[in-house]
């Protein structure tokens, strides 16, 4: 416990120093939502015959909202894309890393979260994090997807587009699994898989939801006609997004909520069995190589997905994501070398996934220039984290979930508040009231910001301790140390990856 408390107390030391008023509730901003609305209906009051008609015909009601053929299009490539980084992306990515005893045992253990989770989300999962309820907790009418059909429609970011809300369901249903999938890395080769599956569904009802609703929950930009009306679409918000933090893609819902999940697991877990005392090492570099680049790719529909529609700033968080990744990249390269002497693909492919952490919740918000300079920071400081402060505190985070998308999803959230500023080639943030971008204030920017990672980081804490307790209690957490010696291809699964 005394090792939870210290590296929450490190973490958080990121972003405490960044503090500054409230922020402007006037300026509303572009947050990665989508509140479900459906084209009113005419009521056609008939006129009674002893009524005299009026004067003048009612005016015509307005034409029910379409969707766009091509916004609907860029959604479903990018629902496949994020599908691509889980499975075979993500699966790949971990599956190298560990040794080749416990490689289909990883494999399994991605291919069944998901799974999991799709049923999940199908289920309460969207109706939690994506209806009205409370600031913290979405509600239940839209549980089993009620009412939802292939005509309903949910707004995006711009005034009058739409996409079915069919879309949108899918597209999040990939965020809603790929979250949990990322913190078996922390734990692996040691876990039941049937405690991993229990923990999971608690962990993704009571850490992710919450957290998706708190963040990326709001009426959408019709609902906001004055000032008047913005108050409401305020009061009626996810607590996070009333509070004006930005996360365009997932910097606090996704990277530091699985993560701190993470580092909690790896240390109530235990460590491997000849942690620190043998060498642990990845058994294919080639496989993981191919899982980065797989996650690279699949990371476009991750970020510029996120905006919802196929326009200029979609291109604008595909770009950003291209540069913070390579700069990212030849950051941890350079890093390495000048440390260790050499520059690794393991290296690489570690820096690789650090920037598109960093960049994931500032992508559709900082300029080009901004991108690049995330991407190069991000490299040494998770280095740092993995190379140095893991080993000073002794936890076996096997994959560094927490070094890397942990402290690179705090890094990049409060580097959004930075960069997001028009001065410095950022997008700004969108005044929905007056059509424009609003005035940029550093102080209330980053103080919603600094609100978004510590309640990341709390909640997901509390939350990871809570539900390991609970399985540890129901299951056990950890297999027997003969199974985990054998390895849990054949101990837990029957099966092997490889065949001499």
């Amino acid at each position: 416990m005394k090792k939870i408390l210290s590296m929450f107390a490190l973490v958080t030391m990121l972003g405490l120093g960044f503090t500054g008023n409230t922020f402007a509730e006037d300026a509303a901003p572009v947050a990665d939502a989508v509140a479900t609305q459906t084209a009113p209906a005419a009521d056609a009051a008939a006129i009674p015959a002893t009524e005299a008609a009026p004067a003048e015909a009612a005016p015509a009601a307005a034409p029910a909202p379409v969707p766009n053929k091509g916004d609907t299009a860029w959604m479903l490539i990018s629902t496949v894309l994020v599908t691509l980084m889980v499975i075979p992306g993500l699966a790949l990515f971990y599956g190298g890393l560990v040794r080749q005893k416990n490689m289909l045992s990883v494999l399994m253990q991605v291919f069944m979260i998901f799974s999991l989770m799709a049923v999940l989300w199908t289920i309460y999962g969207y109706s939690v994090a994506f209806t009205g309820g409370s600031q913290f907790f979405g509600g239940l009418s839209k549980a089993f997807l009620a009412g939802i059909t292939p005509d309903s429609l949910g707004a995006t970011f711009s005034k009058g587009v739409y996409i079915p809300e069919l879309v949108f369901v899918g597209f999040q249903l990939t965020f809603a699994a790929i979250t949990p999938a990322l913190i078996v890395g922390a734990f692996a080769e040691r876990m039941k898989f049937s405690a991993i599956l229990l923990f999971m569904a608690i962990w993704f009802t009571f850490s992710y939801l919450p957290l998706a609703h708190m963040v990326w929950y709001w009426d959408g930009p019709d609902a906001i006609t004055d000032a008047a009306s913005l108050e409401t679409v305020v009061a009626n918000a996810g607590w996070l997004w009333a509070k004006g933090a930005l996360d365009f893609a997932g910097g606090t819902v996704v990277h530091i909520n699985a993560g701190v999940a993470g580092l909690v697991g790896a240390i109530m877990v235990g460590k491997r069995i000849g942690y620190g005392k043998e060498a642990l090492t990845p058994h294919s570099l080639t496989l993981t190589m191919v899982g980065a680049a797989l996650l690279w790719v699949g990371w476009y529909g991750f970020n510029a997905g996120s905006n919802l529609e196929a326009n200029g700033y979609a291109a604008l968080a595909f770009v950003n994501t291209t540069i913070a990744t390579a700069a990212a990249t030849l950051a941890w390269s350079f890093t390495e070398w000048s440390l260790r002497g050499k520059p690794s693909m393991l290296g690489a492919a570690s820096g690789a996934v650090a920037g598109l952490v960093a960049i994931t919740p500032a992508c559709g918000f900082v300029g080009p220039m901004g991108a690049i300079v995330i991407g190069l920071l991000v490299s040494p400081i998770c280095y740092f984290f993995v190379a140095k402060v893991k080993y000073w505190l002794g936890y076996d985070d096997a994959l560094d979930v927490f070094g890397i998308h942990a402290v690179g999803g705090i890094f990049g959230a409060l580097a959004t508040g930075v960069f997001v500023n028009p001065a410095l080639g950022g997008a700004g943030v969108v005044d929905y009231v007056a059509n424009g971008v609003a005035a940029y204030d550093f102080g209330a920017q980053m103080t919603a910001q600094v609100y978004a990672v510590v309640t990341a980081i709390v909640l997901s804490a509390v939350v990871s301790f809570i539900a390991f307790k609970i399985v540890d209690v129901l299951i056990g957490l950890r297999v027997s140390e003969e199974a985990e010696r054998e390895g849990l291809d054949t101990s837990a699964h029957g099966e092997r990856a490889y065949h001499n």
